[in-house]
């Protein structure tokens, strides 16, 4: 924590970015700065998740492979992505119903499906997929919020472990 707190602005804000891809989120969690220790910088990510927007959100969705699909590239954010993913034990009939689900969930909702996979089983996401589809696209915005800073604030929490 004394080393992130005693980075530049700039290194800062690049050590962040594998976290939540969001300007705003990036420059309030720098902007606090000293935190001191990893429970007050995680109380502030929670904070500047919990203030996210419809344009924030639909940014940090680009950066986001679909559930069940390995994300690409060698870049930080994508291998967090592989490895949230990778305990989620996909055999081919989870991935037909995943691949099934993502297709029917981008059609209602025009994006890709996210959830926090890290800490989940595939049926509980399969199930969360299922029960999300009967949102209204309001009430889907506010969990894809939720889940993109449950995501963020797990990934910060990787950093300093």
């Amino acid at each position: 924590m004394q080393e992130f707190d005693a980075l530049s602005r700039e290194q800062a804000e690049q050590a962040l970015r594998p976290c939540l891809d969001v300007p705003r989120w990036i420059k309030d969690i720098t902007e606090g700065r000293p935190y001191g220790s990893v429970d007050r910088i995680l109380q502030a990510a929670d904070h500047a998740g919990a203030q996210l927007t419809p344009n924030e959100v639909e940014q940090a969705l680009l950066h986001h492979p679909r559930i069940g699909e390995r994300a690409r590239g060698g870049h930080t954010e994508a291998r967090l992505s592989r490895e949230e993913q990778a305990e989620l034990g996909i055999t081919t009939d989870i991935q037909t119903q995943l691949d099934q689900g993502n297709a029917e969930y981008e059609e209602r909702f025009d994006q890709v499906f996210l959830i926090r996979a890290a800490g989940r089983s595939s049926d509980e996401i399969l199930a969360e997929l299922r029960r999300r589809m009967n949102n209204t696209p309001e009430q889907e915005s506010q969990e894809v919020a939720d889940q993109l800073s449950q995501i963020a604030t797990l990934r910060l929490k990787g950093l300093f472990s």
